[in-house]
């Protein structure tokens, strides 16, 4: 008999594969079939009827949306069935982040220091263009990055970024590359071993790293993997066709016996991440790592997504290829049908042809127009046109068309950053302050960069043209002054680039964008604030890789130089993604542009597949072809074969998320660059035209986009406090992320806590005798060096000697009750629900089923009988409540006590505690809800301006010029 908490909408092979729990199980979900659900069921199954505890779940995702989306699910579905269950215990993620999690508990295991860097993808190219000359040295180098004369800086560090990736995500070892007598092999292992060396000099991880870390402890600590593998009894992992090698050696790792509680899920046919390093076999190949027999298999083939015609022409489209090669099938045979139900009748797969590119906006214009008319259409965001890139001429000039026909278009990665009105006049301003740019960005006197163009007439132009203007009076004074002061610079200045920035922001030209009523308004209003905020990021950024605090005489050119001939120039060649949201992957009131890529997992009532001109392209160079006799296994599919593969599947993905409606559009075009291309040819031709009287968009009804309701994460220092102290500072630096001028980390505290972690952790593993004065120094010098090299500041000797002293006494002190401590440095949270709440508690002790929780102040400790200091005693008790809370709701263990340490105490008592008050934080938790429910309603309206927060405040500025409408929030 089924277990009765599984849903009733379940259909047999979904409860097959949702109480299938024991061994190895691959999961085979085509488009639409209810993956998702299934998996949300199947941890509820675990949970509700297998008594599973959360510490013995890993689920892996692909992407951070994805694990954001499950965990709401399975929250929302647990408080559905009234179970209560702390869904932040389980191992719930990204590879990348679960690997993450491991290399932070494990620290002391791995190469990393503490205090490390963690590089995003432009960190790292950036930091490997930095180093370029050291790669070029490299004997043979040439035959991966190409010839230096003929290729730019940039697309060779993009080609170095590429190889030193693979081979982390293939689990090579740069030694046995080296000693390979095929020179560009031999090359590519030199790469990879100076690269792993200029890591470890920079304390610095990239995304390829954490995962080869990762394997590494796992591989070289048996007893730590084998602490994982008795901790986690079930392993699932979504979107396994999209895995890489690295990635199934790290869950093979995990997996115990011949058995294991393994599932895998995904589908072969939406496998596009061959680039990224993904391969198929990890799929295809899946069953045959068990003995025959042990995997079950289960099919989901019921699409509840799609009409039958476009899941009719999806399944004829990958029909059309042939899967076979040498005896060998590199696909799963498999027959998706749709649901049960009555659909319209008609032709819904349609075509959209034009012949030249003003007949073809008119007709998608046309197209838009009549599903509105029709009545069907609501929401523009009903509408997606998928692209194989969003960032070709073609596709750019029909989102340019439609948005001055007043439709807005959502195109996040179209690389239109620095084509926003708002950058380029923020670009423009920069350059007005420094007119010795024209000259100074010239490193011989006829030096150009195509660049320059962009910057001169795009930026420049249009923001002189701006001062003009006589609302801009100020601004124009402004800007003048600071050109004259730059132009004579004689001493150093009191700012940066980016101070600037902040200061600019103040006048009408740049505060127009920033009214928080936009933000209410929907993405279209909200972009440019967003926009502006990512700026922030990218001037913060650069000031901080080129060690630039202030502006100098000295490398004032040097700054500029770098600044727009290297920094901004590979952001905007590069490209740059707009924000996304990825609660609202549709929004209101726009169409959306998206690669095939980007909407793979989405589905939306219209789709409309453009770049039908494509045609399957090679993927691998004689490099990929030379370095298959070093990979850790055989070569799988043929390399030759994989375009068509690939070129199917991508399609096959764009097909399948059309709910009502699929149309294939071209501008059709003849001879050379033919489209639509041979490959769609006898697809497209067929299909009616969408004007044609058989079509009835009137009698097609539309679905609405889904509500994605993502639950966010909150915490008591990070959103709490700094929405409590201004709303409008946790706008900017919190919701539209604007990065702060100066974070102002406090070293001294930092110092002190992180130390008396080191000696926490150690009394953990048991090894008490370990903690000296000598080795309590040790650490705290290894701290300090990587914290301050991380940071930038330092302390004076006599300021790090009193940090030190902290430690010792806090040592000497709790010597003899080491066995107090429960955990420390905890990363607490709790799914409510609405949101998570999430905090990190610096000490957990205590004995049985009471605990006590203790938070470490390196400050003077407060007089509790002093007016002046109690408003901050008050913010630190509900802080502990806070914790207390959480810890209480995931353990069921009682916090009776709350307690502040300082460790500045001399010869008194080094606490302040507060007994357990159940009322007092029921009113904070009620507070906490409070505010979330504000910052997710977009209400950021302060009752009066915080004086004591504004003095150092980097938006002093915009404050100060900021016409307030005060509002006391209901």
């Amino acid at each position: 008999m089924l277990a009765p908490r599984i849903s009733s909408s379940a259909n047999p092979r979904q409860r097959d594969a949702i109480t299938s729990t024991d061994g190895p199980l691959l999961i085979i979900a085509g488009p639409g079939s209810g993956k998702t659900f299934t998996l949300v069921e199947r941890v509820v199954y675990l949970i509700t009827e297998k008594g599973v505890t959360p510490e013995q779940l890993m689920v892996v995702t692909f992407t951070d949306k994805a694990a954001q989306e499950l965990t709401t699910r399975i929250a929302n579905r647990l408080v559905e069935i009234g179970v209560r269950f702390n869904l932040n215990e389980m191992y719930l993620g990204t590879f990348h982040s679960i690997c993450l999690r491991w290399l932070q508990d494990h620290r002391e295991f791995t190469r990393l220091k503490r205090n490390f860097t963690m590089m995003d993808q432009f960190d790292q190219q950036y930091f490997l263009y930095q180093h370029l000359r050291d790669y070029d040295a490299i004997p043979g180098v040439e035959l991966l990055l190409g010839d230096p004369q003929k290729t730019s800086a940039w697309r060779r560090t993009e080609d170095l970024l590429r190889w030193v990736n693979t081979v982390s995500e293939e689990a090579l070892e740069p030694e046995a590359l080296i000693a390979a007598p095929d020179p560009a092999i031999s090359a590519l292992g030199r790469c990879a071993a100076l690269y792993r060396q200029q890591l470890d000099e920079a304390n610095a991880l990239d995304f390829s790293a954490i995962q080869h870390e990762a394997l590494r402890l796992l591989r070289a600590y048996p007893a730590i993997r084998d602490a994982l593998r008795q901790r986690i009894a079930y392993l699932m992992v979504d979107e396994y066709q999209d895995t890489n090698t690295i990635q199934e050696f790290i869950l093979m790792e995990l997996a115990q016996g011949e058995a294991p509680n393994l599932c895998v899920v995904g589908d072969d046919d939406q496998g596009l991440y061959r680039f990224r390093g993904a391969t198929i076999r990890n799929i295809l190949q899946f069953k045959e790592k068990f003995a025959p027999g042990v995997c079950k298999q289960v099919f989901l083939e019921t699409n509840y997504r799609s009409h039958p015609a476009i899941i009719d022409f999806s399944n004829g489209w990958m029909a059309g290829q042939d899967w076979e090669h040498d005896g060998q099938t590199f696909r799963y045979p498999k027959t998706i049908v749709p649901r049960d139900d009555a659909f319209p009748e008609g032709p819904v797969v349609l075509k959209l042809a034009a012949k030249t590119a003003d007949a073809w906006h008119t007709e998608v214009l046309d197209l838009l127009h009549g599903l509105r008319d029709a009545g069907t259409l609501t929401d523009w965001n009903q509408v997606a046109f998928l692209f194989r890139s969003v960032k070709h001429e073609q596709v750019r000039g029909l989102a340019t068309f439609l948005e001055a026909q007043g439709i807005p278009v959502y195109s996040p990665r179209a690389n239109q950053f620095f084509d926003r009105e708002e950058i380029r006049l923020i670009i423009g301003a920069l350059m007005f302050l420094f007119r010795q740019l024209p000259e100074v960005r010239k490193w011989k006197p006829d030096a150009h960069l195509d660049i320059w163009g962009y910057y001169d007439e795009q930026c420049f132009r249009p923001f002189a043209e701006q001062l003009r203007r006589p609302e801009n009076a100020d601004l124009l004074k402004w800007a003048q002054r600071k050109a004259r002061d730059h132009m004579a610079l004689t001493q150093n200045a009191d700012y940066a680039f980016a101070g600037l920035f902040y200061e600019l922001l103040r006048f009408p030209l740049f505060s127009r964008y920033l009214d928080e009523t936009l933000l209410q308004n929907g993405l279209l209003d909200s972009r440019p604030m967003r926009n502006l905020g990512l700026f922030s990021q990218m001037l913060n950024k650069f000031e901080y890789l080129h060690h630039i605090s202030v502006l100098t005489p000295d490398y004032l050119e040097k700054n500029l130089r770098d600044l727009f001939n290297q920094f901004l120039r590979f952001l905007h060649d590069g490209g740059i993604n707009e924000y996304e949201d990825e609660a609202e992957y549709a929004p209101s009131g726009h169409v959306s542009f998206l690669t095939i890529h980007q909407a793979k997992g989405l589905e939306f009532p219209v789709v409309v597949v453009g770049s039908l001109g494509a045609v399957p392209r090679k993927q691998y160079s004689a490099v990929d072809v030379a370095l298959e006799g070093y990979l850790a296994r055989p070569p799988y599919e043929p390399l030759a074969q994989t375009k068509f593969y690939d070129f199917r599947r991508l399609y096959y993905t764009a097909f399948s998320r059309a709910q009502n409606l699929l149309l294939l559009t071209a501008l059709e075009v003849s001879g050379q660059g033919r489209t639509p291309s041979k490959y769609f040819a006898d697809y497209y031709t067929p299909l009616p035209s969408w004007r044609a009287g058989q079509v009835k968009l009137a009698a097609v009804p539309l679905a609405h986009i889904k509500d994605v309701k993502l639950k966010r994460e909150y915490s008591f220092t990070s959103h709490l406090t700094v929405f409590e102290n201004c709303a409008e500072q946790y706008r900017f630096f919190r919701e539209l992320a604007f990065a702060p001028l100066r974070k102002n980390p406090i070293l001294f505290g930092t110092l002190v806590h992180q130390t008396i972690e080191d000696i926490h952790k150690t009394v953990l593993r048991g090894e008490q005798q370990r903690v000296t004065a000598d080795q309590i120094a040790a650490w705290f010098d290894t701290n300090y060096a990587y914290l301050t090299r991380r940071e930038r500041v330092y302390l004076s000797p006599p300021i790090r000697q009193l940090a030190l002293e902290h430690v010792l006494r806090y040592a000497r002190r709790t010597a003899g009750s080491w066995s107090h401590i429960r955990e420390a440095e905890v990363d607490v949270s709790l799914v409510k629900d609405e949101y998570i709440l999430a905090g990190k508690v610096d000490l957990i002790q205590g004995e049985g089923d009471t605990v006590e929780v203790v938070d470490f102040k390196s400050e003077r400790k407060l007089d509790v009988n002093d007016p002046k200091d109690r408003e901050r005693l008050n913010q630190y008790r509900r802080q502990l409540e806070v914790y207390a809370h959480i810890i209480e709701q995931r353990t069921g263990l009682t916090v009776s006590r709350t307690h502040l340490y300082y460790t500045s105490e001399e010869g008194g008592n080094p606490y302040i505690s507060f007994d357990k008050n159940s009322r007092s934080v029921e009113r904070t938790i009620a507070v906490f809800d409070r505010v979330v429910q504000r910052i997710e309603a977009k209400d950021f309206a302060i009752p009066e301006r915080p004086v004591k927060a504004c003095s150092t405040c980097d938006l002093r500025h915009y404050c100060d010029a900021k016409t307030w409408e005060f509002r006391v929030p209901s």
